[in-house]
């Protein structure tokens, strides 16, 4: 599957200090030791509906990992999946009278769209589930070959029983786990499961639904495992950051997780799990399911400059969950505008400083709001460095991906 295309990101002078990430696994605050290239996966999209504020929230964080990374000289290896092929999408299409297929293809190219207006990078794989479907086989495969898979109705399930460490990365009770399980699309009351949180890895062909002719039989693939294979496929195991947003800790990553130990053997998964808050409207997270969302491409349509709903999205910490409102896009324009007018100013106070306390603000843990701040001082600030305003429009893109010049 093709990404979208990059803007190019300046070099500027120095380093950051090493990059300290929130671990929801260890439940601590420790530095991230990437490895040659630092690999990074976040999980995508399931293309049915346009990209809300939550999607661009996740993404435009992440967006920050591969650009310190990049920034202290690392060789960035950053894949990203599509769920091209799922119930929801199926759903939605059966619902719109639209071919599946053609639903899913023009939905992904809107978010390739609205990450490219974002200046969010691409990942070098952006992988769909469709095309991902003989790896994904291949793993299933291997997990039968070591006793993991059991069949049920002709589908075939993940005993998370077979993984010791199953539970470790979300560290929930049972009843949550099993809750949640309900919630986010799996099927613990089924009759005949080993176990009520099993997953599902491969659904036998159902009438008037997509499926494949495969060694496994007819059918597709279940939703955990896709991301595994197409992780392991692409980056290896262990790999240095698995991301997404706080919703897919249970049961997507820690099903990814059990199913990607038990099959490579290795007590890794990821070294570093670590998740995005929930953005909510009116009351509520802002879900598809529930339709209460801020579309990116309505913003774009209403003529509202991408750069400030990326300084939206940045005033708030990652890991934050929060509310949009009106406001918040009237003070990233606000914000938008002295900064541009702070960089074409025939002076400004001295760089150094400002690009120090980005980096370290950065480095920290993602922490935008400190960044977003130490920017403002230097704006609001008088000096007489005619080079300081280009050196900072460079760091400005550079660390926090938004665009000054225009």
């Amino acid at each position: 599957m093709q990404s979208w295309s990059e803007h190019p990101v300046p070099e500027i002078p120095g380093a950051p200090p090493p990059l300290r990430l929130w671990d929801t696994a260890t439940r601590e605050l420790r530095p991230v030791a990437p490895g040659a290239p630092a690999t990074l996966y976040v999980c995508g999209i399931t293309p049915y509906d346009a990209t809300h504020l939550g999607h661009a929230a996740t993404y435009v964080a992440f967006d920050l990992v591969n650009r310190v990374w990049r920034d202290a000289g690392h060789e960035v290896q950053y894949v990203q999946n599509v769920t091209d092929v799922d119930d929801p999408l199926l759903e939605r299409a059966v619902a719109s009278g639209q071919d599946w297929r053609a639903l899913a293809d023009a939905e992904t190219e809107a978010f390739r769209s609205d990450m490219r207006a974002l200046r969010v990078l691409p990942p070098d794989d952006y992988i769909g589930a469709v095309e991902s479907i003989p790896a994904i086989v291949e793993t299933i495969t291997e997990l039968q070959e070591r006793g993991a898979v059991y069949e049920l109705d002709g589908d075939l399930y993940f005993p998370v029983g077979a993984d010791p460490a199953f539970g470790s990365v979300a560290g929930l009770d049972r009843p949550a786990m099993t809750e949640l399980a309900t919630e986010r699309g799996g099927d613990p009351e089924r009759p005949g499961k080993r176990d009520p949180l099993d997953p599902l890895l491969w659904q036998a062909a159902r009438p008037e639904e997509p499926s494949w002719h495969t060694d496994l039989g007819d059918g597709r693939p279940g939703w955990h495992v896709e991301c595994t294979s197409i992780a392991e496929e692409y980056l290896g195991l262990p790999f240095d950051v698995q991301g997404g947003g706080s919703d897919l800790a249970f049961p997507h990553h820690e099903m990814c997780a059990a199913i990607g130990r038990v099959n490579s053997g290795d007590p890794l998964f990821a070294r570093h799990y670590v998740h995005a808050g929930m953005v909510g409207y009116d009351g509520h997270k802002m879900s598809k399911s529930r339709g209460n969302l801020v579309l990116v491409r309505a913003l774009r349509d209403a003529g509202v400059d991408p750069m400030a709903i990326r300084l939206a999205l940045l005033a708030h910490h990652y890991r934050s969950d929060w509310e949009w409102t009106d406001a918040d896009l009237t003070r990233a324009g606000e914000r938008l505008d002295r900064w541009r007018r702070a960089v074409a100013a025939p002076t400004a106070p001295s760089a150094d400083r400002v690009v120090t306390a980005l980096r370290e603000a950065i480095s920290d843990d993602l922490n935008t709001p400190r960044a977003l701040a130490a920017v403002d001082d230097w704006a609001s600030g008088r000096g007489s460095d005619p080079e300081a305003g280009t050196q900072v429009a460079l760091a400005v893109d550079a660390l926090l991906g938004v665009d000054l010049t225009t």
